[in-house]
């Protein structure tokens, strides 16, 4: 192990001790302190000298070192204020990082990408996300269709889960489909919360995203696309004639959804959860119609 790594428990402290810093649980601020697993994260991107990385919350390096050694540029977007000064000096070797002062919530990512990248470059987006915003911040990055290949990160293991699930499971929900419909889920791996500073509740996961080039199935408005899905899982236990109807109650009467379902080829009593991504570009599809 190369004294030069950031993420031993080690040099963590060292580092943190000499900068006074101390972790502010409103950014859901966790370091990694294994080098081992930050490599197989970066392993799990399938990144080279070609490639141009996305990192979102760099923290004070951990996992920026090691993207930066096989990386052909790396961007940085951190949004706590101290820990700039601290990127300075551990990113110090590596002249193909920069590091921007910024919530990527609120970035003009587009525009980021243009100006620091080759057009047409390699692009992959690798990171630590904090739990507290990590729905928000995938989902700008799959609704802007950004131009990346993967995007692989580190989150909470429940919501891995969600995103990666199939129709006919606990975790399958809105939020699987709206992932899928960008881009294909899998869970690469889990990560014990032992890994980390301060120690979370709950363990963590790597999530691959890997971007399609066009959504699997085909939808005449993708808005209304969404609203569907999301209607159709309002409660769960309840049928989806019962979600839809309470949900277009001001606009369609209950048998004339009941119609439209069966017209469909799906079982008015069916549950949300049971539908694949076809069957509810189908319904909405069908609905868009009516409306």
């Amino acid at each position: 192990m190369s004294e030069k790594d950031i993420a031993t428990p080690i040099r963590t402290k060292q580092i943190l001790e000499r900068y006074g810093f101390s972790f502010k649980k409103s950014l859901g601020q966790n370091f990694l302190i294994d080098t081992n697993i930050l490599r197989r994260i970066v392993d799990a991107a399938d990144i080279s000298e070609e490639t141009g990385v996305i990192e979102i919350g760099p923290g004070i390096g951990a996992l920026t070192e090691q993207i930066a050694k096989k990386a052909g540029k790396v961007l940085a977007f951190e949004i706590d204020q101290r820990l700039l000064p601290i990127l300075k000096e551990t990113l110090a070797p590596y002249d193909h990082v920069k590091v921007i002062h910024q919530d990527i919530l609120k970035a003009d990512v587009i525009n980021e990408i243009e100006e620091y990248f080759s057009e047409g470059q390699d692009l992959a987006v690798i990171a630590n996300l904090p739990y507290y915003v990590t729905t928000p911040i995938l989902m700008k990055l799959l609704e802007e269709k950004l131009p990346l290949r993967t995007i692989v990160v580190m989150i909470q293991k429940e919501v891995a889960d969600r995103i990666a699930a199939k129709p006919n499971s606990k975790d399958y929900g809105s939020l699987s489909i709206a992932a899928q419909f960008y881009a294909h889920a899998e869970t690469a791996f889990t990560v014990p919360k032992t890994v980390f500073v301060p120690q979370p509740n709950v363990d963590s996961a790597i999530l691959k995203l890997t971007l399609r080039e066009k959504p699997p199935v085909d939808t005449d408005d993708e808005e209304f696309f969404f609203e569907i899905v999301r209607a159709s899982f309002t409660q769960r236990r309840k049928t989806i004639l019962n979600n839809l109807s309470k949900y277009f109650s001001e606009t369609m009467s209950k048998a004339d959804m009941e119609t439209c379902l069966t017209e469909t080829g799906i079982d008015p009593r069916r549950r949300g959860e049971s539908l694949s991504m076809e069957e509810f570009a189908d319904l909405s599809n069908a609905l868009y119609k009516l409306i």
